[in-house]
């Protein structure tokens, strides 16, 4: 098992409560981003900045019963169906029951945004959305049987 972290627009607190969390579990944490994005892992793979690099690349090192953080609903679909775990840096886990309609949500705001519309961006951090992504990681290693 290994924790897998799609680190191009990972905010910097969420990597390091992962690597963090990794080291009371003994996991190993594998980051993937671009050459334009100075990460400092144990475990990191640099890619070019082309368009779905970075998410091909998590998907090559993902494994059933690895889990995956990533903000990409598209990448999340595809890693559960490889029997990968997925949650977002905001503590929310991804899972075959919500993923279609998360899909179908993103289609649809795309298609506004295509067409002129505009939508808001993602909310500002705030403690509690690191509160709820260390409680949800800590909740899928344990049902994973990581030991601590």
């Amino acid at each position: 098992m290994k924790i897998i972290v799609d680190a191009d627009a990972c905010p910097r607190a969420v990597l390091q409560i992962c690597i963090r969390v990794a080291g009371d579990y003994a996991i190993p944490v594998w980051t993937v981003a671009s050459f334009n994005h100075n990460i400092k892992s144990d475990h990191h793979v640099v890619v070019g900045n082309t368009s779905q690099e970075a998410d091909i690349r998590v998907m090559n090192l993902a494994q059933a019963g690895d889990v995956a953080v990533t903000q990409d609903w598209g990448l999340a679909a595809m890693l559960l169906g490889k029997g990968v775990k997925c949650l977002s840096p905001y503590g929310r886990e991804f899972s075959e029951t919500t993923i279609e309609f998360l899909l179908e949500e993103r289609e649809a705001k795309a298609k506004f945004r295509r067409s002129g519309g505009r939508t808001k961006g993602p909310k500002k951090r705030k403690l509690e959305d690191d509160l709820k992504f260390e409680a949800c990681l800590r909740d899928i290693l344990t049902k994973r049987g990581a030991m601590t």
